[in-house]
């Protein structure tokens, strides 16, 4: 697992158990940090006894001219978050965008209706315009989605996600990352970090319609801000724990070859995220 802060990740958890699961008691899996300016040489020590590995941020862009082969979908959404070596060449993924469809269609969001039952003609809008929100904008464009609003802090640092938007076919509408952003959304994906949309929480029993639906990517601590409230109001709520084991369950068939052992994952991690919340802080 690479990327720069690292070490919070649950991301060993996932893998570590799906290789017990497995019977693969001899792979590893750890995090190691690294930042752009490393990456280059890390993947160049990386010989054949690897298999694979985890991006997160930043390297999610960073990584691509580094690859020998890329799926379409990394292509579309302008990032990739899987290193897979084989035949000694460098494959890269994303399993990003088919974990947060699997884990929206979980909480009834289905192809073709972007919020079930929401009973609004409003946008579906994702904070950040990140990597993620890259791939939160690919996830609904399969979800049937062909425009959507997207809040930022900086219009000028939204060219990634507006060149992304265009190769998904999807129409962008950029909205300022404040409280009035969140008018008339029916759905909402927040893709930045913890605390980032506590501005939402604040208001969010205020809006009319209330969104129906509310996909946080944050997965610890939980529930976020955003996400009690949005629950107290009463609408669905989908938390970032789903998107990081569905996309690690994707990542673990992707280098191991082998289907994986999902109820197995999550067990392992929500008992690590309960640790966690038990734990002193530092």
């Amino acid at each position: 697992m690479l990327g720069s802060p690292v070490s919070h990740s649950l991301s060993p958890v996932l893998h570590t158990a799906a290789y017990a699961a497995l019977g693969l008691t001899w792979w590893r899996y750890e995090p190691i940090e690294c930042d752009e300016a490393g990456l280059p040489g890390l993947l160049d020590r990386c010989g054949p006894d690897w298999a694979g590995l985890s991006l997160t941020m930043p390297l999610k862009r960073t990584v691509l001219p580094l690859l020998d082969r890329i799926e379409p979908l990394v292509t579309e959404v302008g990032g990739a978050n899987t290193v897979v070596f084989a035949a000694a060449q460098r494959l890269g993924y994303n399993t990003d965008v088919p974990g947060m469809v699997r884990a929206l269609a979980e909480h009834g969001v289905e192809a073709g209706r972007a919020a079930s039952g929401s009973g609004s003609a409003g946008p579906a809008l994702i904070l950040g315009g990140g990597a993620t929100a890259c791939a939160a904008l690919a996830a609904l464009r399969d979800l049937g989605e062909r425009s959507a609003a997207v809040a930022v802090r900086d219009p000028a640092r939204a060219r990634g996600l507006l060149a992304a938007a265009d190769r998904l076919g999807v129409a962008v509408t950029l909205r300022p990352l404040e409280s009035s952003s969140l008018t008339g959304a029916r759905l909402i994906i927040s893709t930045v970090p913890a605390g980032a949309a506590d501005f939402a929480a604040q208001i969010f029993a205020q809006l009319v319609p209330v969104p129906s639906l509310v996909f946080d990517v944050v997965y610890h601590p939980w529930p976020t801000a955003l996400a009690a409230a949005a629950r107290k109001a009463g609408a669905a709520v989908v938390g970032g724990f789903d998107l990081l084991l569905y996309q690690a369950a994707l990542q673990v068939e992707l280098m191991t070859g082998r289907p994986a052992p999902v109820d197995e994952m999550r067990q392992a991690g929500l008992a690590e995220l309960t640790r966690r919340a038990g734990a002193p802080a530092r």
